[in-house]
């Protein structure tokens, strides 16, 4: 039998040996900012060059610990959703603008297992018509009243487009689908696709402002369902439709398609059966505009927490993955634009409204969910903020003359739109709101 003293003593070694291990990596990884951790055995240590916030957080459990140390792209999301880890002042984007703007991206020890999820990306992002359903019904299909919390009027689930600083995030969002419109050089009784569609809002908006004619298709039963309410009360239901469809099988042509926050979900191995499908549906004369979130530097993996919690088969691609495909389909590149910082800004509004109807959250889902939420938008506002992601738009078209050759007409096209805007009668409630 072992004696109790023998015991207190190897389990006193095990705290004091995870007490180092802990303060050693996160001093070696954490060399910006100033943040002070505690651990759950009371010990505390600094790390970082004392510049900016200085923020305190507190490993709850040994456990906690343990795992932030094997996993710590997965667990530090999971640990904080649990409440075994508190930021002690501050909130966890405080937390997160220190950890995320790091000179390495990744601390050394976590960064074979990046290479694994890298080796295994192709598999986790297989997505077959099946597999993209679940995916989008995962998130998607979540209680309409949670994105109600946080985003704009318009539902308007995806970066906007600030004009100015200063600006609104309804003012913002509306800004992004002039913009957009602006680009697609809309004709009255254009027949577009909305691929992507949301809830509705881009498809209302180009049918109510060009007359043009709208097919929005969605995988999410419950966006569905309220773009088609939206549709006939705005009386647009012969104007813009919406059907539950995969891209891959809806029918064409179309005069224009646009895509905003959908091409996140497609996977790598997806990319050239998306354009060819696009070219095969684009008549000799049209236009596509391409709107996702990107990545400045080279291919790279899904964050493991957003994986398995957030977007399931999702990837944010870098360009050179995106812009071989469009030339495989035959399509032509005229003209790129990045947005830069606008989805920061764009995730700092929606944290923001969330977290002052948190409690509202709670009573929808529970204290878990609203911290997991909490966290997604936290450390997606980062990711813009801190690291190296951005959005792009990319206008395609099947030959050259489509698009004026000069970038004067976007200023034309959107003076045209903000006149309709100023004429339209008050803005009516989503259905349900």
């Amino acid at each position: 039998m072992r004696r109790p003293g023998l015991v207190f003593a190897g389990s006193l070694l095990l705290v004091v040996s995870m007490d180092r291990l802990l303060r050693y990596f996160l001093r070696q990884f954490i060399r910006r900012g100033a943040i002070t951790f505690t651990t759950a055995s009371g010990e505390k240590f600094t790390c970082g060059d004392g510049t900016g916030p200085h923020i305190f957080a507190r490993f709850l459990t040994a456990d906690a610990e343990r795992r932030v140390l094997l996993n710590p792209e997965l667990a530090l999301g999971e640990i904080y959703m649990e409440g075994s880890f508190v930021v002690e002042n501050g909130s966890i984007a405080d937390a997160l603008a220190i950890l995320m703007d790091q000179p390495d991206v990744l601390p050394d020890w976590a960064k074979p297992q990046w290479w694994l999820r890298y080796l295994a990306r192709h598999l986790r992002q297989f997505n077959p018509r099946g597999r993209a359903r679940n995916n989008v019904a995962h998130h998607y299909d979540l209680d309409g009243r949670l994105y109600s919390l946080f985003l704009d009027s318009d539902k308007q689930y995806s970066c906007a487009y600030f004009e100015n600083p200063d600006m609104a995030l309804d003012d913002a969002q509306l800004a992004k689908k002039r913009h957009i419109a602006a680009k697609l050089l809309i004709r009255p009784r254009d027949r577009i696709l909305d691929i992507g569609s949301g809830w509705g809002g881009l498809s209302l908006y180009l049918a109510e402002t060009t007359g043009a004619n709208v097919t929005g298709v969605t995988l999410s039963t419950e966006q569905l369902q309220v773009s088609n309410a939206r549709a006939a009360e705005k009386k647009l239901a012969q104007s813009a439709k919406f059907v539950l469809e995969d891209y891959r099988d809806i029918p064409g042509p179309f005069d224009r398609i646009v895509s905003v926050g959908m091409f996140e979900h497609v996977g790598v191995d997806f990319y050239d059966t998306y354009f060819k499908r696009c070219a095969e549906l684009l008549t000799e004369d049209g236009a596509m505009l391409l709107h996702s979130i990107g990545r400045s530097e080279g291919p790279d993996v899904t964050n493991p927490w957003i994986a398995k919690y957030i977007f399931p088969g999702g990837y944010i691609p870098a360009l050179s993955e995106v812009l071989p495909s469009i030339e495989r389909a035959g399509l032509l590149v005229c003209d790129i634009e990045i947005l830069r910082l606008h989805y920061a800004e764009t995730l700092k509004a929606w944290r923001e409204r969330f977290m002052a109807r948190r409690e509202e959250a709670i009573q929808l889902y529970d204290e878990r969910f609203a911290r997991m939420w909490e966290f997604y938008l936290a450390c997606s506002e980062m990711a813009f903020r801190k690291q190296n992601l951005m959005n792009f738009q990319i206008q395609l078209t099947k030959r050259q003359g489509v698009v004026p050759i000069t970038r004067d007409y976007l200023a034309r096209e959107e003076d045209k739109l903000r006149r309709f805007e100023v004429g339209q009668k008050p803005r009516l409630q989503i259905a349900g709101e």
